[in-house]
């Protein structure tokens, strides 16, 4: 089956199209992504802004015609933390229906955690017993995800999302750092009161979405943007941390300038890197391995499979 599959997140809204054929990916077709900052204003409106609807919709507008010449045979679109959180996010969701003609799913904190694994696991032995923690730093949220193989044995979804603390914390730029200070601590209360200490004893780690494959680049200085060296690279803590002290130190027009970063990302990657050091440090990681197997594969596998 040929699937198409919008993820309509807090930050940025994505496309995948992909060929699925028994329980497998044997085809990616198209990647795109726009940041349309779709969340921008929901942590203290708790509405969708009709500015921010208005990127999502002229992206959409762009990945249709994508979706049509691709021919693709189901067409999904999963909608997550923003629209979920949202007092008018099942009025966009019928939007999506009615102009796209798109399966619109608004996802709980678990089916998001759940449809993440697959996808960052989808490609490994399901036999392989390793605890795995898989991450997705998202605007809105993060998700926690821990199991062995293919199957998740624990999953959280919290509210510390890098638009989000961007909104909170960052009011300076560059930001202030007593600034940083209360956004790592807020993100470290957040993460201890959800994330059980048994939980925290992993052996491997995947990060996924648009934090980590940023800083991937970042830290590779890709220009333009190489998908085959950012996936699989493995970021160390001490790495990240750098990473956060430069970022960090840049005005906002000079981080749009930072090499590897798209400069549509410069406005959260703080907040998201920040993020990423608190998980690294709770869990004790060394390092994380990037991946841009996510969400999106996660729901093509899911999706083809139910149709």
């Amino acid at each position: 089956m040929r699937i198409a599959v919008v993820d309509v997140g807090t930050n940025s809204t994505r496309l995948f199209v992909a060929d699925v054929e028994g329980g497998r990916v044997t085809a990616q077709l198209e990647r795109e992504t726009r940041v349309t900052r779709l969340g921008a204003g929901v942590d203290a409106h708790g509405r969708l802004d009709p500015e921010a609807i208005g990127r999502v919709l002229a992206a959409l507008d762009d990945y249709q015609r994508v979706i049509e010449d691709r021919h693709a045979e189901r067409r999904v679109a999963v909608l997550t933390s923003a629209v979920r959180d949202a007092e008018n996010g099942a009025e966009f969701a019928a939007t999506l229906r009615a102009r796209y003609g798109l399966d619109a799913k608004i996802l709980d904190g678990g089916e998001e955690a759940r449809l993440t694994f697959l996808g960052a696991t989808s490609e490994r032995d399901p036999d392989d017993r390793t605890t795995t923690l898989v991450t997705d730093i998202g605007g809105g949220s993060t998700e926690f995800v821990i199991g062995q193989g293919r199957e998740a044995r624990f999953h959280v979804s919290t509210q510390a999302g890098a638009v989000r603390q961007t909104e909170r914390h960052l009011h300076h730029d560059p930001p202030l750092p007593r600034e940083l200070e209360e956004l790592a601590a807020d993100v470290r209360s957040i993460i201890a009161a959800a994330v059980p200490e048994e939980q925290r004893r992993v052996e491997h780690a995947i990060g996924v979405a648009g934090t980590p494959t940023s800083l991937a680049a970042v830290a590779q200085a890709l220009e333009p943007y190489d998908s085959e060296r950012v996936h699989g690279y493995l970021l160390r803590r001490d790495e990240c941390r750098r990473l956060l002290e430069r970022l960090a130190s840049l005005p906002l027009a000079e981080r749009r300038e930072v090499p590897g970063l798209h400069p549509d990302r410069a406005p959260t990657i703080v907040a998201g890197t920040a993020i990423l050091v608190e998980i690294m440090r709770l869990f004790e990681l060394e390092r994380i391995e990037v991946s841009e197997h996510d969400i999106l594969r996660g729901a093509a596998l899911e999706f083809a499979s139910d149709s």
